[in-house]
Protein backbone atom coordinates (compact mmCIF):
# COMPACT_ATOMS: atom_id res chain seq x y z
CA UNK A 1 0.00 0.00 0.00
CA UNK A 2 1.51 3.38 -0.94
CA UNK A 3 2.33 5.70 1.90
CA UNK A 4 -0.18 8.47 2.48
CA UNK A 5 1.32 11.85 1.47
CA UNK A 6 2.36 13.91 4.51
CA UNK A 7 0.23 16.88 3.43
CA UNK A 8 -2.91 14.77 3.06
CA UNK A 9 -2.23 13.07 6.40
CA UNK A 10 -1.82 16.44 8.10
CA UNK A 11 -5.11 17.67 6.65
CA UNK A 12 -6.85 14.52 7.87
CA UNK A 13 -5.51 14.95 11.40
CA UNK A 14 -6.40 18.66 11.38
CA UNK A 15 -10.01 17.76 10.51
CA UNK A 16 -10.09 15.16 13.28
CA UNK A 17 -8.85 17.76 15.76
CA UNK A 18 -11.36 20.38 14.61
CA UNK A 19 -14.18 17.86 15.07
CA UNK A 20 -13.08 17.16 18.64
CA UNK A 21 -12.57 20.70 19.93
CA UNK A 22 -15.60 21.47 22.15
CA UNK A 23 -17.54 24.68 22.51
CA UNK A 24 -18.43 24.88 26.21
CA UNK A 25 -15.50 23.26 28.01
CA UNK A 26 -11.80 23.28 27.21
CA UNK A 27 -9.76 20.29 26.14
CA UNK A 28 -6.00 19.82 26.40
CA UNK A 29 -3.61 18.64 23.70
CA UNK A 30 -3.01 15.45 25.70
CA UNK A 31 -6.75 14.70 25.78
CA UNK A 32 -7.06 15.29 22.04
CA UNK A 33 -4.00 13.12 21.45
CA UNK A 34 -5.61 10.30 23.45
CA UNK A 35 -8.84 10.65 21.42
CA UNK A 36 -6.89 10.42 18.17
CA UNK A 37 -5.08 7.30 19.36
CA UNK A 38 -8.45 5.78 20.37
CA UNK A 39 -9.71 6.48 16.84
CA UNK A 40 -6.66 4.77 15.33
CA UNK A 41 -4.83 7.97 14.34
CA UNK A 42 -1.22 7.58 15.44
CA UNK A 43 0.69 10.82 15.93
CA UNK A 44 3.22 12.10 18.46
CA UNK A 45 1.87 14.42 21.15
CA UNK A 46 4.30 17.12 20.08
CA UNK A 47 2.97 16.98 16.51
CA UNK A 48 -0.57 17.40 17.82
CA UNK A 49 0.53 20.40 19.90
CA UNK A 50 2.17 22.06 16.89
CA UNK A 51 -0.88 21.45 14.72
CA UNK A 52 -3.18 22.90 17.40
CA UNK A 53 -1.10 26.07 17.53
CA UNK A 54 -1.44 26.39 13.75
CA UNK A 55 -5.23 25.89 13.95
CA UNK A 56 -5.52 28.59 16.62
CA UNK A 57 -4.08 31.06 14.14
CA UNK A 58 -6.44 30.03 11.33
CA UNK A 59 -9.74 29.33 13.11
CA UNK A 60 -11.84 30.93 15.85
CA UNK A 61 -10.30 28.71 18.51
CA UNK A 62 -9.56 30.03 21.99
CA UNK A 63 -6.36 28.99 23.80
CA UNK A 64 -5.87 29.76 27.51
CA UNK A 65 -2.58 30.37 29.31
CA UNK A 66 -2.85 27.51 31.78
CA UNK A 67 -0.45 24.58 31.97
CA UNK A 68 -1.44 22.48 30.20
CA UNK A 69 -3.19 24.81 27.78
CA UNK A 70 -6.88 24.31 27.05
CA UNK A 71 -8.63 24.77 23.70
CA UNK A 72 -12.23 25.41 22.71
CA UNK A 73 -14.21 27.21 20.01
CA UNK A 74 -14.77 30.89 20.72
CA UNK A 75 -18.28 32.03 21.61
CA UNK A 76 -20.43 32.40 18.48
CA UNK A 77 -17.75 30.78 16.34
CA UNK A 78 -19.16 28.89 13.39
CA UNK A 79 -16.91 25.93 14.08
CA UNK A 80 -16.35 23.17 11.57
CA UNK A 81 -19.15 23.21 9.01
CA UNK A 82 -20.13 19.79 7.75
CA UNK A 83 -22.02 19.86 4.43
CA UNK A 84 -24.50 17.17 3.54
CA UNK A 85 -26.84 17.23 6.55
CA UNK A 86 -30.32 18.14 5.41
CA UNK A 87 -33.11 19.26 7.74
CA UNK A 88 -34.52 15.76 8.26
CA UNK A 89 -31.10 14.27 8.98
CA UNK A 90 -30.41 17.10 11.41
CA UNK A 91 -33.67 16.36 13.23
CA UNK A 92 -32.83 12.66 13.43
CA UNK A 93 -29.32 13.34 14.79
CA UNK A 94 -30.63 15.82 17.36
CA UNK A 95 -33.21 13.32 18.63
CA UNK A 96 -30.56 10.59 18.68
CA UNK A 97 -28.25 12.78 20.76
CA UNK A 98 -31.02 13.54 23.26
CA UNK A 99 -32.10 9.94 23.80
CA UNK A 100 -28.89 7.98 23.21
CA UNK A 101 -26.27 10.13 24.94
CA UNK A 102 -25.96 7.58 27.76
CA UNK A 103 -25.82 4.63 25.35
CA UNK A 104 -22.89 5.76 23.20
CA UNK A 105 -19.26 5.09 24.10
CA UNK A 106 -17.49 8.33 24.97
CA UNK A 107 -14.99 7.94 22.15
CA UNK A 108 -17.84 7.66 19.62
CA UNK A 109 -19.72 10.60 21.14
CA UNK A 110 -16.59 12.71 20.79
CA UNK A 111 -16.17 11.62 17.18
CA UNK A 112 -19.81 12.53 16.51
CA UNK A 113 -19.68 15.86 18.37
CA UNK A 114 -19.17 17.91 15.20
CA UNK A 115 -22.16 16.22 13.53
CA UNK A 116 -24.35 16.84 16.59
CA UNK A 117 -23.23 20.49 16.71
CA UNK A 118 -23.95 20.96 13.02
CA UNK A 119 -27.36 19.28 13.37
CA UNK A 120 -28.31 21.65 16.19
CA UNK A 121 -27.08 24.62 14.14
CA UNK A 122 -29.15 23.47 11.15
CA UNK A 123 -32.24 23.55 13.37
CA UNK A 124 -31.37 26.86 15.02
CA UNK A 125 -33.69 29.91 15.16
CA UNK A 126 -31.99 31.49 12.15
CA UNK A 127 -32.52 28.44 9.93
CA UNK A 128 -35.50 27.71 7.69
CA UNK A 129 -36.15 24.40 9.48
CA UNK A 130 -39.17 25.69 11.40
CA UNK A 131 -41.24 22.50 11.20
CA UNK A 132 -38.29 20.27 12.12
CA UNK A 133 -37.39 22.57 15.03
CA UNK A 134 -40.99 22.53 16.27
CA UNK A 135 -41.01 18.72 16.17
CA UNK A 136 -38.49 18.64 19.03
CA UNK A 137 -41.15 20.23 21.27
CA UNK A 138 -43.93 17.96 19.99
CA UNK A 139 -42.54 14.58 21.10
CA UNK A 140 -41.37 13.31 24.47
CA UNK A 141 -40.55 10.04 26.23
CA UNK A 142 -42.45 9.96 29.52
CA UNK A 143 -41.86 7.86 32.61
CA UNK A 144 -44.35 5.19 33.65
CA UNK A 145 -43.35 5.60 37.31
CA UNK A 146 -42.52 8.45 39.69
CA UNK A 147 -39.82 10.54 37.92
CA UNK A 148 -36.50 10.58 39.79
CA UNK A 149 -33.39 12.66 39.27
CA UNK A 150 -30.45 10.59 37.98
CA UNK A 151 -27.92 9.66 40.69
CA UNK A 152 -24.58 11.42 40.40
CA UNK A 153 -21.86 9.46 38.60
CA UNK A 154 -18.29 10.33 39.59
CA UNK A 155 -16.21 12.25 37.06
CA UNK A 156 -14.59 10.01 34.47
CA UNK A 157 -16.48 6.85 35.41
CA UNK A 158 -18.85 6.79 32.44
CA UNK A 159 -16.03 7.57 30.02
CA UNK A 160 -13.82 4.73 31.30
CA UNK A 161 -16.69 2.22 31.51
CA UNK A 162 -18.10 2.98 28.05
CA UNK A 163 -14.69 2.94 26.39
CA UNK A 164 -13.76 -0.38 28.03
CA UNK A 165 -17.11 -1.86 27.03
CA UNK A 166 -16.69 -0.61 23.47
CA UNK A 167 -13.14 -1.96 23.12
CA UNK A 168 -13.61 -5.27 25.01
CA UNK A 169 -11.02 -4.19 27.57
CA UNK A 170 -10.69 -5.26 31.20
CA UNK A 171 -11.85 -2.69 33.71
CA UNK A 172 -10.35 -2.02 37.13
CA UNK A 173 -13.10 -0.82 39.49
CA UNK A 174 -13.26 0.53 43.01
CA UNK A 175 -16.88 -0.19 43.98
CA UNK A 176 -19.05 0.67 46.99
CA UNK A 177 -22.18 -1.49 47.22
CA UNK A 178 -25.60 -0.47 48.55
CA UNK A 179 -24.54 -1.44 52.10
CA UNK A 180 -21.48 0.81 51.88
CA UNK A 181 -18.92 -2.01 51.62
CA UNK A 182 -16.04 -1.01 49.37
CA UNK A 183 -13.98 -3.42 47.24
CA UNK A 184 -11.62 -3.39 44.26
CA UNK A 185 -11.80 -5.85 41.38
CA UNK A 186 -10.92 -6.51 37.77
CA UNK A 187 -14.09 -7.00 35.72
CA UNK A 188 -15.01 -7.94 32.16
CA UNK A 189 -17.61 -5.39 30.91
CA UNK A 190 -20.34 -7.14 28.90
CA UNK A 191 -23.20 -4.65 28.65
CA UNK A 192 -24.70 -1.43 29.93
CA UNK A 193 -28.34 -0.61 30.56
CA UNK A 194 -30.32 2.40 31.67
CA UNK A 195 -33.10 1.52 34.09
CA UNK A 196 -35.14 4.54 35.06
CA UNK A 197 -32.68 7.33 35.86
CA UNK A 198 -29.73 5.04 36.68
CA UNK A 199 -27.07 3.34 34.54
CA UNK A 200 -25.86 -0.20 35.24
CA UNK A 201 -22.84 -2.16 34.05
CA UNK A 202 -23.28 -5.89 33.45
CA UNK A 203 -19.93 -7.61 33.93
CA UNK A 204 -18.06 -10.70 35.05
CA UNK A 205 -15.49 -10.58 37.81
CA UNK A 206 -12.11 -12.03 36.92
CA UNK A 207 -12.00 -15.84 37.40
CA UNK A 208 -15.83 -16.03 37.69
CA UNK A 209 -18.37 -17.10 35.04
CA UNK A 210 -21.54 -15.48 36.41
CA UNK A 211 -22.74 -11.98 35.63
CA UNK A 212 -22.91 -9.12 38.12
CA UNK A 213 -24.76 -5.83 37.81
CA UNK A 214 -22.90 -2.74 39.06
CA UNK A 215 -24.54 0.66 39.43
CA UNK A 216 -22.35 3.30 37.81
CA UNK A 217 -23.17 5.81 40.56
CA UNK A 218 -21.67 3.43 43.13
CA UNK A 219 -18.34 3.14 41.30
CA UNK A 220 -15.87 5.27 43.27
CA UNK A 221 -13.25 5.20 40.52
CA UNK A 222 -12.33 3.05 37.55
CA UNK A 223 -9.69 2.64 34.88
CA UNK A 224 -9.88 0.87 31.54
CA UNK A 225 -6.97 -1.54 31.10
CA UNK A 226 -4.96 -1.90 27.90
CA UNK A 227 -5.60 -5.66 28.11
CA UNK A 228 -8.43 -6.96 25.94
CA UNK A 229 -10.60 -10.06 26.32
CA UNK A 230 -12.61 -12.30 24.03
CA UNK A 231 -16.27 -11.57 24.55
CA UNK A 232 -18.13 -14.67 25.86
CA UNK A 233 -20.26 -16.07 23.05
CA UNK A 234 -22.84 -17.46 25.47
CA UNK A 235 -23.69 -14.03 26.91
CA UNK A 236 -26.65 -12.24 25.35
CA UNK A 237 -27.86 -8.93 26.80
CA UNK A 238 -31.36 -9.36 25.34
CA UNK A 239 -31.66 -12.79 26.99
CA UNK A 240 -30.30 -11.36 30.24
CA UNK A 241 -33.08 -8.76 30.18
CA UNK A 242 -35.77 -11.25 29.11
CA UNK A 243 -34.91 -13.40 32.12
CA UNK A 244 -35.81 -10.52 34.41
CA UNK A 245 -32.30 -9.88 35.68
CA UNK A 246 -32.82 -6.13 35.77
CA UNK A 247 -36.00 -6.75 37.77
CA UNK A 248 -33.93 -8.55 40.43
CA UNK A 249 -34.89 -12.04 39.35
CA UNK A 250 -33.02 -15.22 38.53
CA UNK A 251 -34.69 -16.12 35.25
CA UNK A 252 -37.30 -18.51 36.71
CA UNK A 253 -40.79 -18.34 35.23
CA UNK A 254 -44.10 -18.69 37.02
CA UNK A 255 -47.74 -18.95 36.05
CA UNK A 256 -49.31 -15.90 37.68
CA UNK A 257 -53.02 -15.35 38.21
CA UNK A 258 -54.82 -12.57 40.06
CA UNK A 259 -58.05 -10.60 40.30
CA UNK A 260 -57.92 -6.86 39.62
CA UNK A 261 -60.55 -4.11 39.73
CA UNK A 262 -61.66 -3.00 36.29
CA UNK A 263 -60.53 0.61 36.69
CA UNK A 264 -57.04 -0.48 37.76
CA UNK A 265 -56.64 -3.33 35.27
CA UNK A 266 -58.15 -1.98 32.08
CA UNK A 267 -54.70 -1.07 30.71
CA UNK A 268 -53.71 -4.76 30.85
CA UNK A 269 -56.17 -5.47 28.05
CA UNK A 270 -54.04 -3.23 25.82
CA UNK A 271 -50.52 -3.77 27.20
CA UNK A 272 -50.36 -7.45 28.09
CA UNK A 273 -48.13 -9.15 30.64
CA UNK A 274 -47.24 -11.92 28.17
CA UNK A 275 -48.27 -13.43 24.85
CA UNK A 276 -50.22 -16.20 26.62
CA UNK A 277 -52.15 -13.80 28.87
CA UNK A 278 -55.83 -14.68 29.36
CA UNK A 279 -58.55 -12.38 30.67
CA UNK A 280 -61.95 -13.28 32.08
CA UNK A 281 -64.23 -10.32 32.45
CA UNK A 282 -66.53 -10.15 35.47
CA UNK A 283 -69.03 -7.42 36.40
CA UNK A 284 -66.56 -5.50 38.59
CA UNK A 285 -63.16 -7.06 37.94
CA UNK A 286 -60.91 -9.04 35.60
CA UNK A 287 -59.41 -12.45 36.28
CA UNK A 288 -56.00 -12.37 34.62
CA UNK A 289 -53.47 -15.16 34.11
CA UNK A 290 -50.06 -15.03 32.39
CA UNK A 291 -46.64 -16.65 32.28
CA UNK A 292 -44.06 -14.19 33.61
CA UNK A 293 -40.56 -14.12 35.04
CA UNK A 294 -40.50 -14.14 38.83
CA UNK A 295 -38.79 -10.97 40.02
CA UNK A 296 -38.84 -8.53 42.89
CA UNK A 297 -39.96 -5.91 40.38
CA UNK A 298 -43.07 -8.00 39.73
CA UNK A 299 -43.80 -8.09 43.47
CA UNK A 300 -43.39 -4.30 43.73
CA UNK A 301 -45.75 -3.89 40.77
CA UNK A 302 -48.43 -6.10 42.35
CA UNK A 303 -48.14 -4.40 45.74
CA UNK A 304 -48.52 -1.03 44.04
CA UNK A 305 -52.19 -1.82 43.33
CA UNK A 306 -52.95 -2.26 47.03
CA UNK A 307 -56.36 -3.81 47.76
CA UNK A 308 -57.40 -3.43 44.11
CA UNK A 309 -55.57 -6.73 43.43
CA UNK A 310 -56.53 -9.98 45.18
CA UNK A 311 -56.51 -13.76 44.78
CA UNK A 312 -52.83 -13.73 43.74
CA UNK A 313 -51.51 -17.20 42.89
CA UNK A 314 -48.05 -18.15 41.69
CA UNK A 315 -47.17 -21.57 40.26
CA UNK A 316 -43.50 -22.26 39.58
CA UNK A 317 -42.86 -23.65 36.08
CA UNK A 318 -40.24 -26.44 36.17
CA UNK A 319 -37.16 -25.76 34.08
CA UNK A 320 -36.46 -28.22 31.27
CA UNK A 321 -33.94 -30.87 32.26
CA UNK A 322 -30.82 -31.22 30.16
CA UNK A 323 -30.67 -34.96 30.94
CA UNK A 324 -32.22 -37.54 28.65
Amino acid sequence: MPKRPDTLETVRIALELLKRIPRRRKVTAAELHAQLCEAGVKRELRSVQRLLEALVGEYEIERDDHRPAGYRWKERAQGLSLPGLNKQESLLLTLAEQHLRNMLPTSLSQSMAAFFNQARANLGPLSDARLEREWLSKVRVVSTSQPLLPPKVNVGVFEEVSNALYGNRWLEVDYRNAQGKRSKASVMPLGMAQQGPALYLICRYKDFSNERCLALHRIVSTRASTLTFERPKEFNLQKYDDEGRFGFGNGKKIHLSFRIDKAAGRHLLEAQLSLDQTVKEKPNHYDIAATVVETEQLEWWLRGFGDRVSNIRRTRIPTASTND
